[in-house]
């Protein structure tokens, strides 16, 4: 590994130097190694369309479109293509951006950079580089390859959107001889794609294009194929199922035809009629349009669906991969506790508002001249400030920095004492010193690290009086607070005469200890309480960060997590697992910190492996793998990268874990209603399904069969789509059940066709069957002797399929409640439809010109009574099946 090696070692082995490659060399490198950018096959829109059409339940029907085509029967043909050619359109417009996640990694490359050719400094194009050339750094640049350090002054690099980490990185050039460290440890090498926050620095590219860590993320990317939703992968089972068995008793209603001594044409047209009505063709839209009104739900919730499936997966999560920063803290580092004066202060409120109290054991005080001085210290030896605008308060400048503002700004202190001159922060020195003019005096100010700053003290303050310095005591009060997971800072000053007005390192001698300020990025409040919701839900939940591993188990443990006694997994643990091992303990983990883009790719799939549904939340570019690979891939909508946008199936628009939780409770309320929506869908088509079969088998028996099947066609079609528009549409819209939180999480493993599924076929199809024949039957009888009445038996029978199909919606707005204990009211759009579905099937078969379109003819008003008698069957029988049930259970 790079970081590994020597400067010396690593310029002999890119035969380089510090004055970078000759221009002759660089061309023949770059004819070598090809250019500095990722490049990735893409699927034009034609061949997107055209998958669209790749479906079992499509081909069937485009076979019964030639079919009626080859015999004339346009009518049919034009119909069945309209819902062939609609859902190839919805698909289409709905599908996603499938390549958006590669052309964003591609535009995160830089386009210009420096560097140094034959010792002169030169800007050429970023995907001209090649190994060995020599890249010169400075604030605010964007890195453009891989690059080994071997200069580097106070040199930070925010690599957030690789590593997670949520502060810059300060680099350096020393080797580090320690193997498998992710990118965060790597503190030699400045990665492509991160951008420079202070300082400068050089070094030599040691890899471009795929070969740099954002390269092995693209292509990672694009090796990994999305995961299919529970509902997904079920809808497949279901649909090879009904293509087959379509198929089967297709092929076997043709054959009883023929064996039966009806006209060929008959026979085939029968068949063509019967696979049209066990095909649910309004189905697919129908779900399209109950996942889209979800989607318009969650947005509600701040979590936008990019894929629609998605929101059916929420229902079903297991567990939740979660990022630490922004996403259960507020991202907004924040001081939470000041040690001067010899006591420990609690400082509430959380993120940038200057809104706080100072607590002192159990009640709170004002700030007194200890304290004073602190947070005085922290605010005047600073150079970030605190601003507030429409979007609310905001740092301008470093977040550590931007805590101690905050935190003075809470006690009422402000930048009250002119700056004179200062010296800078620098790594090495670890500390940072400011001059101000005071009243009467100048007084120094300085900031570092707890033993920098205690080297430099000669007295202490105490109540307001000098004493001298205890610096094993306060050293041990340091490294308590840092276990803590805070981010301490010490503070001393010193009072020098006021015509001192130059700033010199010599000066900071025998300084005054002031005291300590500790600071954390904190815990959401709300994320806390949505971790429990969790945890009542069966959902676990896993933190994986870029974060050292002490902060992110205190973290863990404040959220609720995780215990003492749980166990923290580093990405360099991680490093040395193999897929087996690691398969071993994915179960019992809750934090992994310091990981890398693999780690967090390979932690998804061994929790998947387990069968587990998995969410994984990310923002950066080093998440985009694990998003992709999840089932449900989040991204966050504020801090988020362009990749992990891309990459995600839902992005919050508040980077707030409770939205999850509250999106999760959404999708299991979605998913309920779908399941509600094919348990009507698919029984009723079986009905339809087996009135046409048995009109063949008992054609012998009865011969008013031989003339004319009892529903055509066209007929089917319209019950099927109008069903599903009208009828099957409303169940989406079913008011949310109580307690969703409450149970466990679906098993991603429950069949569609189940016990529940097949005994819900049987009621309804032998329900609707009964009803049709009888109707047929009884009317179309006097047709033996009266042909002109047969087409009006064969419209009673078109409408006790239709009525049937009113009766039993009433009774599906709850697979397990009995519909009487609902209001008829609390699901208006149940009763629109069925108002729309009545209206329109009296247009149909009292109208002449729909009469000529659909095959009917007028009925007698005297009808429909025995037409509505009959139909009411298919609501008594399921409710006897849901009191039966209840009683004697399965």
């Amino acid at each position: 590994m790079w970081y590994q090696l020597s400067v010396k070692d690593v310029f002999e082995i890119l035969k380089s130097s510090s004055i970078g490659l000759t221009a002759s060399e660089a061309k023949a490198r770059l004819e070598k190694y090809g250019y500095n950018e990722l490049k990735f096959k893409k699927i034009s829109p034609i061949i997107r369309l055209l998958l669209q059409f790749h479906n079992p339940l499509i081909y069937v029907l485009l076979i019964a479109a030639l079919v009626t085509a080859y015999f004339e029967h346009y009518t049919d043909t034009l119909v069945i293509m309209g819902v062939v050619i609609a859902n190839a359109i919805i698909g289409f417009i709905l599908e996603g951006k499938a390549q958006s996640s590669i052309e964003s990694l591609e535009r995160i490359m830089p386009h210009y950079c420096t560097v140094l050719r034959n010792g002169e400094k030169k800007s050429i194009l970023a995907r001209e580089l090649v190994p060995g050339d020599v890249v010169i750094l400075k604030s605010g640049d964007k890195v453009p390859a891989d690059l080994r350090l071997f200069y580097a002054k106070n040199l930070f690099i925010d690599e957030s959107t690789l590593t997670g980490e949520s502060t810059p990185t300060e680099k350096d050039v020393e080797p580090i001889p320690r193997s498998n460290l992710p990118p965060a440890d790597q503190s030699c090498i400045a990665f492509s794609g991160t951008f420079v926050t202070r300082g400068s620095g050089r070094g030599v590219v040691v890899a471009t294009g795929e070969q740099t860590e954002f390269g092995k993320i693209a292509k990672i990317v694009m090796e990994t194929r999305e995961m299919s939703t529970p509902l997904m992968r079920e809808m497949a089972e279901f649909t090879k199922v009904i293509v087959i068995a379509t198929l089967a008793v297709a092929v076997l209603n043709f054959v009883l035809g023929i064996v039966f001594g009806y006209d060929f044409l008959y026979s085939l047209m029968a068949s063509v009629a019967l696979a049209v009505a066990a095909i649910p063709e309004g189905l697919p839209a129908v779900l399209t349009i109950t996942l889209a009104l979800g989607v318009t739900a969650l947005a509600r919730k701040n979590a936008l669906i990019k894929k629609l499936p998605s929101v059916e997966t929420l229902g079903c999560t297991t567990v939740i991969c979660t990022d630490k920063t922004g996403t259960l803290t507020k991202n907004q580092m924040t001081v939470v506790g000041v040690y001067c004066g010899g006591k420990h202060y609690c400082v509430t409120g959380v993120g940038y508002e200057p809104k706080g109290d100072f607590i002192l054991g159990d009640r709170k005080v004002d700030p007194l001249q200890d304290l004073v001085e602190t947070l005085r210290a922290g605010i005047l030896c600073n150079d970030a400030d605190l601003i507030m605008d429409e979007e609310g308060y905001r740092i301008v400048g470093d977040p550590t920095e931007g805590a101690l503002v905050v935190s003075a700004r809470k006690a009422g202190i402000g930048k009250d004492y002119p700056r004179i001159d200062e010296i800078p922060f620098d790594s090495e020195r670890q500390y940072m010193a400011t001059l101000h003019k005071g009243n009467g005096k100048n007084i120094i100010y300085v900031k570092g690290t707890p033993e920098r700053i205690l080297s430099m003290c000669k007295y202490q303050l105490i109540n307001g009086r000098i004493e001298p310095v205890s610096y094993g005591e306060l050293l041990r009060v340091a490294r308590e607070m840092a276990k803590e997971a805070l981010r301490v800072l010490g503070f001393a000053y010193k009072i020098v005469p006021e015509d001192k007005m130059k700033l010199a390192a010599e000066d900071l001698e025998d300084l005054t200890f002031l005291g300590f300020q500790g600071m954390i990025d904190p815990p959401r409040e709300e994320a806390i309480e949505a971790v429990e919701k969790c945890k009542r839900a069966g959902i676990r939940v896993v933190m994986i960060t870029g974060d050292h591993a002490q902060t992110a188990k205190a973290i863990a443990k404040q959220l609720g997590i995780c215990g003492e006694e749980d166990r923290v997994l580093t990405g360099e643990e991680l490093s040395r697992m193999s897929d087996e091992e690691l398969y071993e303990i994915v179960d019992k983990v809750y934090v992994y910190a310091r990981v890398s883009p693999e780690h967090k790719f390979r932690i998804v799939k061994q929790l998947q492996k387990k069968g587990h549904v998995v969410a994984v939340t990310g923002d950066g570019v080093n998440d985009a793998p694990a998003l992709k690979v999840a089932d449900i891939g989040i991204a966050m909508g504020m801090m988020g990268t362009d990749v992990s946008k891309d990459a995600a199936d839902m992005i919050l628009a508040d980077d707030n874990f409770a939205s999850i939780v509250d999106a999760i409770e959404e999708g299991r309320y979605i998913f309920e209603n779908i399941r509600k929506i094919i348990l009507y869908t698919i029984p009723t088509n079986g009905g339809q399904a087996l009135i046409m079969l048995l009109a063949v088998i008992l054609a012998p028996l009865i011969p008013l069969f031989m003339f004319q099947l009892p529903l055509e066609p066209i007929q089917i079609l319209w019950i099927n789509l109008a069903d599903a528009v009208f009828l099957a549409l409303p169940l989406a819209m079913e008011p949310k059940e109580e307690g969703l939180l409450k149970k466990p999480p679906r098993d991603p493993k429950e069949q569609i066709i189940n016990r529940l599924f097949f005994r819900k076929v049987g009621l309804v199809a032998t329900v609707m069957a009964i009803a049709g024949f009888t109707v047929y039957y009884y009317y179309g009888a006097k047709a033996l002797s009266n042909p002109a009445l047969l087409t009006q038996a064969q419209t009673a029978a078109f409408a006790t399929v239709i009525m049937v199909h009113i009766f039993y919606l009433f009774t599906a707005r709850s697979i397990t409640e009995s519909a009487l204990k609902f209001s008829p009211f609390s699901n208006k759009w149940v009763l629109v439809g069925v108002v729309i579905s009545m209206a329109t099937l009296l247009m149909i078969i009292y109208i002449p010109s729909l009469q000529v379109l659909f095959r009917t003819t007028a009925i007698p008003l005297d009808w429909w009574i025995s037409i509505i008698l009959l139909a009411s069957f298919g609501f008594i029988v399921i409710e006897v099946e849901k009191l039966l049930i209840k009683r004697f259970g399965k």
